[in-house]
């Protein structure tokens, strides 16, 4: 099978980078050191390629009517432009087909920033959904094909500084921006620039759209500016120690996101109806999403590993590393009911049940460790 490419693919190689298989696109999974890398995000600036990432654009007029039926978070909480919102867009037995950035330019146009490996899923069941409700939504993917959008998460908390250094023009228009709100600057050294504050690293910073026939020189102008190059290793040891879910891994169209700790992207409070919520109101939470940090040696916490409860009951690690910011092995897990935020738990490691602290989320956050 051949891997697909970001427009950034030769300068990484050009890099050294290690390149591997990441569902289907060659990526790089380190430049050299993950733990350089992952510390340069932590406490001054890097940057991921996140081009393999799907903008998807939304237009026309019914376009937030359409949205409110297909998401589960309440685009009417978009009022303002340039403001954006995290959402899981479910299927009718209220699993997740996907997690999502979604961004409102105006009422007519809605953008989208969807996963790597559902963005072809994503976008055919989009298009279903605007033809089965009749919304007349013009649904453009924007990775592929006539006028490609190539993406760069800059994070650290240098990164907003070093962007300028590269970017200028956007400094104005994005120095103000609170997190989760995005711009868009028509005229920069590298064509138009979307600048939003979001990211994936428990960081500030930005991830920063750009046409993909421009993005290996603002990539390479990062570079000079002293951001260092970061590959998926490092992207995954900080995304877990922020506590956040990796689609697929966490969760997936089986899951019913309550399970996942995200209920609080899941409007059941509003009279507003989408796609899975009579589902999430049947089945409610059955599952608790919690942090672990392993308290004897003996191991790594590992995805699928079985948690046992002092009660007896089961529960599974969804995630976990060894944290470079903690020096801990540390884990994501969906545990009992019956489990609560400072019990001691038991991880399955091999032949060994080795005792785990229950933690709240996140383990790290803006370069500070909050769980112990």
């Amino acid at each position: 099978m051949t891997l697909k490419a970001t427009p950034l693919n030769s300068a990484h190689r050009s890099l050294g980078a290690k390149m591997v298989d990441f569902g289907g696109w060659d990526m790089p999974v380190n430049y050299g050191s993950q733990i350089d890398e992952h510390n340069a995000v932590r406490l001054d600036a890097g940057m991921f390629d996140v081009s393999h990432m799907c903008v998807v654009d939304l237009k026309g007029a019914n376009v937030r009517a359409f949205l409110r039926g297909l998401l589960a978070n309440n685009v009417d909480k978009l009022q303002v432009p340039g403001k954006a919102l995290y959402s899981c867009m479910l299927n009718p037995e209220g699993g997740v087909i996907d997690d999502l950035i979604v961004y409102y330019f105006s009422d007519d146009w809605f953008r989208l920033v969807v996963n790597a490996g559902t963005a072809e899923k994503d976008v055919a069941w989009i298009s279903q959904q605007n033809e089965a409700t009749n919304s007349g939504v013009t649904v453009t993917q924007r990775r592929d094909g006539n006028d490609p959008i190539a993406l760069i998460a800059v994070q650290g908390p240098n990164a907003r500084t070093k962007v300028w250094q590269v970017l200028p023009t956007t400094q104005a228009a994005s120095e103000p921006l609170k997190p989760f709100n995005v711009v868009i600057v028509p005229d920069t050294a590298f064509g138009e620039v979307m600048v939003a504050r979001t990211g994936y690293t428990g960081e500030d910073g930005f991830e920063v759209g750009v046409s993909a026939s421009n993005v290996e020189a603002l990539w390479n102008a990062f570079v000079a500016a002293g951001i260092k190059p970061a590959g998926l290793g490092a992207r995954d040891t900080l995304r877990l120690e922020a506590g956040m879910n990796l689609y697929g891994q966490d969760m997936d169209d089986s899951v019913n996101p309550l399970d996942a700790g995200l209920a609080w992207t899941i409007d059941l409070v509003s009279e507003r109806d989408f796609i899975g919520k009579a589902a999430l109101q049947a089945k409610g939470q059955n599952a608790n999403f919690v942090g672990l940090i392993l308290r004897e040696k003996g191991g790594i916490l590992r995805a699928h590993q079985k948690v046992v409860a002092a009660s007896g009951n089961l529960g599974e690690i969804t995630s976990g590393t060894f944290s470079p910011s903690m020096q801990q092995a540390i884990a994501l897990a969906r545990v009992p009911l019956d489990v609560a935020i400072g019990d001691t738990v038991h991880v399955e490691i091999r032949d060994k049940k080795l005792a785990a602290s229950v933690v709240k989320l996140p383990f790290v956050r803006n370069g500070k460790v909050l769980a112990a």
